[in-house]
């Protein structure tokens, strides 16, 4: 019920950058332009969060929940757009280590920056069931977080929308 209230606000907020508050309709960067429209950004400081969430006009306004129980922040916008964002020290070398011992999954990195890891997740005995995942770490100020996607049996996500969402927050610029 918590939610209703906030989804509510959320758009209105929406709407009115839709009408012309100037964040609506701002160009992504550089290659990812070229793959998709303009984007909408949301900023994400009614969260305690100084980040903006760009996601594509051509996507549903994004759900934005804070789960208390775990302390994240779920965003999900349609079928091919979710993550989730918590505050947390940057352990890529531990995910990683993680990545290697896992004894049912065979994983395989894909992209790794010192602040994003891009990694794909299949079953061995089953080579339909593939997967790709990110892992992104954005610090501003003194504060880090780490932003991945939804590791649900709801959210399934080819390479290109992990591509996606790892670009999909960014930090606010200081007023």
């Amino acid at each position: 019920m918590r939610s209703l209230p906030l989804s509510l606000a959320l758009a209105c907020i929406l709407c009115g950058a839709a009408c012309g508050s100037g964040d609506a309709g701002v160009p992504v960067d550089g290659a990812a332009q070229a793959e998709q429209p303009m984007a909408t950004l949301t900023d994400l400081s009614a969260h305690h969060l100084p980040l903006l969430l760009e996601t594509p006009t051509d996507a549903p306004v994004p759900d934005i929940v804070w789960k208390d129980e775990i302390g994240k922040l779920l965003v999900r916008a349609g079928d091919h757009f979710a993550l989730e964002i918590y505050e947390a020290p940057s352990d890529l070398g531990r995910l990683k280590a993680d990545l290697d011992r896992d004894l049912l999954k065979k994983n395989t990195i894909v992209e790794e920056a010192p602040d994003l890891l891009i990694y794909r997740s299949e079953f061995p005995d089953d080579s339909s069931l593939v997967f790709f995942h990110f892992n992104r770490s954005i610090t501003v100020g003194d504060r880090t977080f780490q932003v991945q996607d939804a590791q649900d049996a709801d959210a399934t996500f080819n390479e290109k929308q992990v591509r996606r969402m790892a670009v999909a927050i960014r930090p606010k610029p200081a007023a």
